[in-house]
């Protein structure tokens, strides 16, 4: 008898024990839920500009700002499960006014470059501000990451995200045609970043947006990304000439330009005059697929890309010269982050035998890129 009531006694500690594991269970996932936060950031052109986060259920946590569009930060986990910043960027909006080479901005009306500022498109010649050497670069002197863009929070249960939505007016740059574009940003349980592009137009006009951040996966650790472990899915690349601006040949990845197979970012990059800053031809032929991986083998960290976009700019920091300290006091030294933008070809408009750029009234431009963040 009495062991019929020992076993009962265990029985119903059992249950009891299972209830409140479960209870507990339930509200750390309750605890746990995607949300998206709102604070002031400063003001820009009498604007008011805000920072947003969008956080999902395990911590991973981006950071946007409505001046443009830029990602200020990525907090993304690794092997040991501790958060760190993997974006290069400033602590307040007075370092982007003052002094970024496009760090996590959104770049437009046609980001990379068109050669001498100029291009002719239905028999009329169109100039454009000249930023970079003798071409225009990233959208001219006040591209679209100078701008204020309108902001609506998107409060998904599973995937919280920002909507942000710029005019460009006619003759803006000295583009035609009003723009219509509209960015959208959005996270999931995957630690996945989306990034949903869309525009339209009342004239043809070309365009060729894409994402500008400065990835280093390893964190504010005050390493560089010489390291790291890049894969390109890409047979070629957009040969160029000394200022950066296409030939119109396609040249096969041969001997430092070849990431087919993984290989770190800084083995071969002095065989490559000035760094990595190059197009390269995608093998996805325009449907939506990883294209792309960056890894830290020390923290464990890794990037996948993925997009519809039929090339993607890899430019490895050749630039950072150590005059900008960022995010927790970091210098940015050359090399200290790299960028993987999606895009179609740089000055497209002037080489017909490319992706065609020019969108037209009658037609909606629309391309998406994912980065995904994961450990091994």
């Amino acid at each position: 008898m009495k062991k019929i009531q020992l076993i009962s006694g265990l029985i119903i500690v059992l249950f009891i024990g299972g209830c409140i594991d479960n209870k507990q269970k339930q509200e750390k996932k309750e605890n746990q839920t995607m949300s998206i936060t709102k604070e002031i950031f400063g003001t820009y052109d009498n604007k008011e500009v805000y920072l947003y986060s969008l956080k999902n259920g395990s911590g991973f946590t981006v950071r946007i700002t409505n001046y443009g569009g830029i990602v200020t930060s990525i907090l993304a986990p690794d092997k040991n499960e501790i958060f760190d910043n993997v974006v290069l960027g400033y602590n307040g909006l007075g370092g982007y006014l003052e002094n970024a080479p496009y760090f996590g901005a959104i770049v437009g009306r046609y980001a990379n470059r068109i050669a001498k500022g100029k291009f002719v498109l239905d028999g009329k010649e169109y100039t454009l501000a000249v930023n970079n050497g003798p071409n225009h670069l990233h959208g001219g002197i006040k591209g679209f990451d100078k701008v204020v863009w309108d902001a609506e929070e998107i409060k998904g249960e599973n995937n919280p995200g920002l909507k942000l939505h710029y005019l460009s007016k006619d003759g803006e740059e000295g583009y035609p045609g009003n723009l219509d574009v509209t960015v959208i940003y959005s996270i999931n349980d995957d630690n996945e970043l989306k990034i949903e592009y869309s525009a339209k137009t009342d004239k043809p006009t070309p365009i060729n947006l894409s994402h500008h951040s400065y990835f280093n996966l390893a964190g504010t650790s005050g390493r560089d990304i010489l390291e790291q472990t890049l894969f390109i899915d890409a047979n070629k690349y957009t040969f160029v000439d000394d200022s950066l601006i296409p030939t119109g040949e396609l040249r096969d990845v041969a001997g430092p330009m070849d990431f087919r197979k993984p290989m770190a970012v800084g083995r071969r990059i002095d065989n490559v005059p000035g760094g990595y800053d190059h197009n390269y031809v995608l093998n996805n032929n325009g449907i939506f697929a990883r294209v792309a991986e960056l890894s830290d083998s020390i923290s464990g960290r890794t990037m996948e890309v993925f997009t519809d976009e039929p090339g993607m700019q890899f430019y490895s920091g050749n630039f950072l010269d150590g005059s900008i300290t960022g995010i927790g006091g970091i210098v940015y030294k050359k090399h200290f982050g790299l960028c993987l933008e999606t895009q179609h070809f740089p000055d497209s408009p002037n080489h017909p035998e490319f992706p065609n750029t020019i969108l037209k009234p009658a037609n909606e431009y629309k391309q998406k890129t994912v980065y995904r963040f994961g450990v091994k």
